[in-house]
């Protein structure tokens, strides 16, 4: 089975591993990379950009604080244990990077052909950004490259002081003395901070970021953004409605869903009689999702470690195969896509709390019902409008199959 932040990479495919440096200590902003941005932490976005990277095969955050660290797992990366050597305020990105390969190689025994720095206080990292410097190592032959924003901004600096202690303004970038119009400006490129590239071999000898030849992957400026301090922090969360696209699959992205049960497609409550019977409560729009979703030839699986006999009997009415009663669902959930040749990056799994953590470290759309844990709503790659057990799965399958849905009688 893929250990957290790993993918099971077809034979000869290059090593990408991407590596997000995530200190706990934080003078700016305490706790900054677990300060959530759209709903989920920082580095939980980064975790989610990088895992959606086609290129990247595996993640790890490089992080001395074990609360990020159980964040980085609960996203779907691995996490390295940084030194106390690497973890002060003088300590650099290079060097964690340096030790989280070394760490990497020696727990999968894999060799690194290509290493990404990933820094999540650029919240609005994209999966497209990661692939871009990943490509230009991998595909276009570069040494290193890093994101980059397009800029005709006039810069200034100011002279050495005179006698008089006046000091001059001077353009850095324009004769201020002659003053081009922007169509008449070649851009300059602002580096953004946010994802860097590095050939594995070649980073190892120099050590340093920045060697042989260097490419540009050029990226939005309206969303460059580095949290440095509360005010960065406050205009990454009123950004994040505006910047963050819709993490909503559609059918092209999926070829399985997978669903818990308790919580999931119930509203987690249990009814309980006089004689011990226990009960709980269905959505009807949940049954016309799940029964389009098997006309459109999507397989389903229901997956849930509740031993009740209620659950194999609502996988009959609904004619979906069920795995119940099972300790270590994402176990059951490997072996399930092995069985069936099934790609774990093209299943959506549903789930709600904190046992369904390790499903969604395998599967490429993770999706939390509105109603789960804080720490699963972190996770997610997307989340639903509706509780559980109140349409949540009708709305996944609406997302999936649009207005073919409607067509369909309800179970």
């Amino acid at each position: 089975m893929s250990r957290p932040g790993t993918r099971d990479a077809g034979a000869g495919r290059p090593t990408v591993l991407a590596v997000i440096p995530a200190r706990g200590g934080s003078k700016g902003v305490p706790a900054k990379n677990l300060a959530p941005v759209g709903g989920a932490p920082l580095v939980a976005r980064a975790v989610r950009a990088c895992r959606s990277a086609r290129l990247v095969t595996d993640v790890v955050v490089s992080t001395d604080d074990p609360g990020t660290a159980a964040a980085a797992r609960a996203a779907g990366a691995g996490a390295v244990p940084r030194p106390a050597a690497l973890s002060g305020d003088t300590a650099t990105s290079e060097s964690a990077v340096l030790h989280a390969m070394d760490a990497f190689e020696a727990l999968h025994g894999r060799r690194v052909d290509v290493v990404l720095l990933v820094q999540c206080t650029s919240p609005f990292l994209t999966a497209a950004d990661v692939d871009g410097v990943a490509a230009e190592i991998l595909d276009r032959g570069a040494d290193t490259a890093l994101t980059a924003a397009p800029s005709h901004a006039f810069l200034w600096r100011r002279s050495a002081a005179g006698p008089d202690g006046s000091r001059d303004a001077v353009g850095v970038n324009h004769d201020k003395a002659r003053r081009l119009r922007r169509q008449e400006r070649e851009p300059e490129y602002l580096e953004t901070g946010a994802a860097y590239g590095m050939d594995a071999g070649g980073f190892r000898t120099h050590r340093h970021r920045f060697f042989g030849r260097t490419a540009l992957v050029v990226t939005d400026p309206a969303r460059v953004l580095e949290v440095d301090d509360p005010h960065d922090l406050a205009r990454a969360r009123a950004l994040a409605p505006l910047l963050d696209e819709p993490a909503t699959p559609t059918a092209a992205d999926v070829d399985a869903v997978v669903l818990d049960f308790d919580g999931t497609q119930t509203d987690d409550r249990v009814l309980v009689d006089a004689d011990g019977h226990e009960f709980v409560a269905v959505h009807r729009g949940d049954g016309l999702g799940i029964a389009a979703l098997r006309r459109a030839g999507v397989r389903l699986l229901i997956l849930s470690t509740e031993r009740n006999a209620v659950v194999a009997a609502r996988a009959r009415k609904l004619a979906v195969p069920v795995l119940h009663g099972v300790d270590r669902k994402d176990l059951a959930l490997k072996q399930w896509c092995d069985d069936h040749a099934i790609d774990p990056r093209r299943v959506l799994y549903a789930g709600n709390d904190v046992n369904d953590l390790p499903c969604f470290a395998l599967v490429g759309w993770p999706v939390a019902v509105a109603s789960a844990h804080d720490a699963v709503r972190a996770a997610a790659r997307a989340v639903t409008g509706a509780p559980g057990g109140a349409g949540a799965i009708r709305e996944i399958a609406g997302w999936l199959l649009g207005p073919e849905l409607h067509t369909l009688p309800t179970t």
